[in-house]
This record gives C-alpha cells, sequence and structure tokens, in this order.
C-alpha cells in the first residue's frame, strides 16, 4: 500500500514578498508584485515591466557573499527558500538517516544569468576570461545540488525540466519517491531566473507577453477578455514533504496532505495549449485518479491561468471537460494576476498559496478581472478573496513543450489537519 505524503514547511521567494505569511497577506490585500523593471534598462525593449526581484540581498544567514558569487540566481532562490521551508518545518537533519532524505526540484531554464554573463565575457574578454564556475552556476541541477549539500542529503536527488510545469512535475516525482518507501523526507519545488535581457527580448519577440508598458500593475489579467499575454516574474517555492508517520512521530505542524498527482503531454505544438485542452483535461483527470477522488471533491483549483488568450481559454476548456457543471461550483484563483508568471518555478509557489488557502478556507483573488470572455465563464474569484469550505484543493501547471500537470492536496483525510 503506498504510504501517505504531508507537507510540513513551505518557502517562498517572490517579487511581492519574500516572507510566506507576508505573501499571503498580500495576496489576500489584492497586492501586484508587477512595476516597472528594475534589473536592467529597458530602455530598447519592448516590454519594460517585470516581476523582478531587485533587491535581491540575502543575508549570511542564508549564504556568505563568497558563496552567492559560486551560485547562480535561479539557484540563490531555490536555496533561500528551501532554508525557509526547512525552518518552518522543525526538522533537524542531523536526526535523519541522510539515505532517507532527498531533493527533487524543478526549473524551466535554470542559470539563465551565468549563461549571458559568461557569454558576454568570452565575446569581449576571450576565451580564458571565462569563469570555471561557468557550469556549475548554469546547471539546471545545482539549485537540488546545492540544496542537498547544504542539508547533507543523500537520497533521492534530480532535477526536472518541463518548462512552466517543473515545480509540479518535480513535486509529482517527490510524491512518489515518498509514497513508495525510498525515502522519507524530500525537499520540493521549483525555482526561476529568467528576468534577463535574453529571457525577456526572447519571449517579448515570440509575442508571449503583455505590452501593457503604461500600466505593469494591470497587465497580468488571466482569464479577462481584455488579456494580451503573460507577465515574465522571477522566483521559488519549496516544500517539505514528509511521509504521514515519520511527521506525526516528530509532532510536526501539518500544512495539508498530498492527495495526487496527474500528468499528460499534449504532443501537439512546442508553444501554443491544444485548443480544447485536451492534455491538460487528461492531467487533471489522472491526478483526480490517482488520488481515488471524484471531480465532485474539488473545492479550490489555483489555475495555471498565465493571462494568454489561448492558455486561458485552453484551461477553461479542460476543467469544464473533467468536472462538468461542478466546474461552475469551484473557487478558482489565478494568482500570476498578482505575482506574474514565475515559468518553471510558478507549481512551487502556487501550491504554497493552495496550502494557505486550504488552511484559511479563502480563495484568493484572480485581480485585473474586469470584462468577461464568452466561454471563459467559470467562477474566477475577481478582484476579491472569498470565503469558502475548501477540503480538497488543485493546482495545475502547464507548460511549452505540451507538459501538463496538476497536483492535489487537501485536509487529513482522518480529519486531524
Amino acid at each position: 500500500m503506498k504510504r501517505r505524503v504531508v507537507v510540513t514547511g513551505i518557502g517562498a521567494v517572490t517579487s511581492l514578498s519574500l516572507q510566506v505569511e507576508d505573501l499571503w497577506k498580500r495576496i489576500l490585500a489584492g497586492e501586484s508584485g508587477v512595476h516597472a523593471l528594475r534589473l536592467f534598462d529597458t530602455a530598447e525593449y519592448k516590454v519594460r515591466f517585470a516581476g523582478d526581484i531587485y533587491d535581491w540581498s540575502p543575508s549570511d544567514d542564508y549564504f556568505s557573499p563568497k558563496d552567492a558569487r559560486r551560485i547562480d540566481r535561479f539557484a540563490q532562490f531555490a536555496m533561500v527558500a528551501g532554508i525557509d521551508a526547512v525552518r518552518d518545518s522543525g526538522m533537524d537533519f542531523s536526526r535523519e538517516n541522510p539515505f532517507r532524505c532527498g531533493v527533487i526540484l524543478g526549473s524551466g531554464i535554470g542559470g539563465l544569468n551565468e549563461i549571458e554573463t559568461q557569454v558576454e565575457r568570452l565575446l569581449t574578454k576571450g576565451p580564458e576570461k571565462v569563469s570555471a564556475f561557468t557550469v556549475p552556476k548554469l546547471m539546471v541541477n545545482s539549485a537540488s545540488g546545492h540544496v542537498s549539500i547544504l542539508y547533507g542529503l543523500r537520497g533521492p536527488n534530480h532535477a526536472i525540466v518541463t518548462a512552466c510545469a517543473s515545480a509540479t512535475n518535480a513535486m509529482g516525482d517527490a510524491l512518489k519517491v515518498i509514497q513508495y518507501d525510498e525515502a522519507d523526507v524530500m525537499i520540493t519545488g521549483g525555482s526561476e531566473a529568467a528576468v534577463t535581457q535574453m529571457g525577456l527580448s526572447g519571449f517579448a519577440n515570440m509575442k508571449a507577453l503583455s505590452m501593457r508598458n503604461d500600466n505593469p500593475a494591470v497587465a497580468s489579467r488571466p482569464f479577462d477578455a481584455d488579456r494580451d499575454g503573460f507577465v515574465l516574474a522571477e522566483g521559488a517555492g519549496l516544500l517539505v514533504f514528509e511521509e504521514l508517520e515519520h511527521a506525526k512521530a516528530r509532532d510536526a505542524r501539518i500544512y495539508a496532505e498530498v492527495l495526487g498527482f496527474g500528468a499528460s503531454a499534449d504532443a501537439g505544438h512546442i508553444t501554443k495549449p491544444d485548443a480544447e485542452g485536451v492534455g491538460a483535461a487528461k492531467a487533471i483527470s489522472n491526478a483526480l485518479a490517482n488520488a481515488k477522488l471524484a471531480p465532485e471533491a474539488v473545492d479550490h483549483i489555483n489555475a495555471h491561468g498565465t493571462s494568454t488568450p489561448l492558455g486561458d481559454r485552453a484551461e477553461t476548456a479542460a476543467m469544464k471537460t473533467v468536472f462538468g457543471e461542478h466546474a461552475y461550483r469551484i473557487g478558482i484563483s489565478s494568482t500570476k494576476s498578482q505575482l506574474g508568471h514565475t515559468l518553471g518555478a510558478s507549481g512551487g509557489i502556487e501550491i504554497v498559496l493552495t496550502m494557505l488557502a486550504l488552511r484559511d478556507q479563502v480563495c484568493p483573488p484572480t485581480i485585473n478581472y474586469e470584462t468577461p470572455e464568452p466561454g471563459c465563464d467559470l467562477d474566477y474569484t475577481p478582484n476579491e478573496p472569498r470565503e469558502r469550505k475548501i477540503a480538497v484543493a488543485m493546482s495545475n501547471s502547464f507548460g511549452f513543450g505540451g507538459h501538463n500537470a496538476s497536483i492535489l492536496v487537501g485536509q487529513l483525510r482522518d480529519g486531524t489537519a
């Protein structure tokens, strides 16, 4: 029989806040972390705003300035969110079997900052000036590697790259590792730092981004008829997954039980989602089947909801396919309306917010929702949070390449959480 898995610690790094409880307070207040981009001069760029963490400067409480120079920005985000999650969990890894504890993290791109820095150095100063730390900094698995080294964790350790589904796929793997008794504790989630000159230019030139330079705070508007693209952002969301009896034995505080996970592929187009959301629907239904839950059990969904014309329409179609008439009774939120799209980190950040919604029995708002679109006619919790009874909640993540992933969390089924 599969073992049960719970979440005992959470951490998040976002443009709105670097602390989970403060982030949640700001989310419920409808604040936006999207603003004029400050990481670099955008005068010559089509898009001049983002959800960038322009004042990033982690204290020595996380790692030293010397260590920071050897770790790419995306991995720094992962380490800070991971350290916060471990502290939140109360876990003392010195008391654990290191071979029963591991790390699985996702990132869509990895060390893009380092790639840009070293390419410029190569072209302007020559090959001898390329840093010896280039490869260890840019590798997508550097984040999971650094977190495991920090705590001496010698169990399962790998990185997942499935574009914007990366963090959710990573959590799905971490869930299975514990369920099938390969580990007792896993640090999981995702991190991304793609708000760079090349990252911004690439997404803008493929016409994926909103062009609302005059009013960035209202640019991310999932499911609204006037949406015109997503807002690029950066950050991380990491969690401590733990086997239920292991958590109970140390009297850990439990946020939620991880009930099920599902994945699928569109196998249609490298960037465009299936118009009817067929692949997305399969990931959602697979998660429900994995959790042995009927569609009617789901009370809240943190939607992928990126604010792209095609994506929001396809996700709505997928939810209608799976949930039928019950889709109209689910409280749906897109917190990307406030944080922008953190790509491979989004699933990690959003499952943190999903569990806080479960804890506090409230659906966060989808801000900037003003004009309904025919076909996108579900309850997206427009502009104001709404209290509601939530026993089971879902988070969706869909990525370029046709990757689809959904994860379900809920109150402990024996009623103790």
